[in-house]
């Protein structure tokens, strides 16, 4: 299988960092309300206005929020968010509870809604086995961390932890993703890994504060640190989370 180049996700909060983030060669444009929780979901009214502002330039990617392990709450979330034209659709498996009892729902939607499953590092995930997700038709699974003040991804799992996951999320044709309070000095620990993409909120923002505003020089070190391959950004527009078979 040839290996995907490693690109950049950026979460923002309105149409002026999704701007930002185009400019400042973002691959995937995640849509998210750091102040509501780690996967703290934006009005549809907000994700609209950024799909307007992104008008195709980018990928783009949307959170349904941290929601509970209740099957019917996660597939309202998962068609509402879907509706307003989004890529891509991003649900939390906060426990083995959510995997059970929302993963089998999940399945119905992902044959028409490209679902990415996140899981998080700091609540004890079970990563050994990623079948059900690729089984339940999801398109990709990432990795994250739920409490953003206890740490990043690096302090909850090794770095053969995480290789583990990567190399089993491609062999299953998932594309994967690590993310998780990053910030630039972790990217080349994570970048030999090959992970499909790496995210990214605070290390973006003004002081490190995911709270705050992109900030265009934090986010130009963070992108010359992945590295930037014109052919990809060229065909940016073109660019899926789904490997082919």
């Amino acid at each position: 299988m040839t290996r995907v180049r490693t690109r950049l996700l950026a979460s923002v909060t309105g149409p002026e960092e999704a701007e930002l983030a185009i400019r400042g060669g973002v691959d995937l444009v995640d849509l998210k309300d750091p102040a509501s929780g780690a996967l703290g979901a934006l009005p549809i009214r907000t994700i609209r206005a950024i799909l307007d502002r992104v008008a195709s330039r980018a990928q783009t990617s949307a959170t349904i929020g941290d929601l509970p392990a209740d099957p019917g709450l996660v597939l309202d979330g998962i068609r509402a968010t879907a509706a307003s034209g989004v890529d891509y659709v991003k649900i939390g498996f906060f426990s083995e509870a959510h995997v059970r009892a929302c993963l089998p729902a999940v399945a119905d939607l992902a044959r028409s809604i490209s679902i990415v499953a996140v899981l998080f590092a700091d609540r004890s995930p079970s990563i050994a086995d990623l079948t059900p997700f690729a089984r339940a038709g999801c398109t990709g699974v990432m990795l994250d961390t739920a409490d953003k003040g206890s740490g990043r991804l690096l302090d909850c799992l090794t770095r053969e932890t995480l290789a583990a996951f990567v190399r089993q999320a491609q062999g299953l044709r998932l594309l994967c993703g690590l993310a998780g309070s990053l910030r630039l000095g972790d990217i080349p620990v994570l970048l030999p890994l090959g992970p499909d993409y790496l995210g990214f909120r605070g290390a973006l923002c003004d002081s490190g504060q995911r709270a705050r505003t992109l900030d265009p020089e934090r986010l130009r070190a963070v992108r010359e640190a992945i590295g930037c391959d014109p052919e990809s950004m060229a065909i940016r527009t073109n660019v899926t989370w789904r490997r082919p078979l």
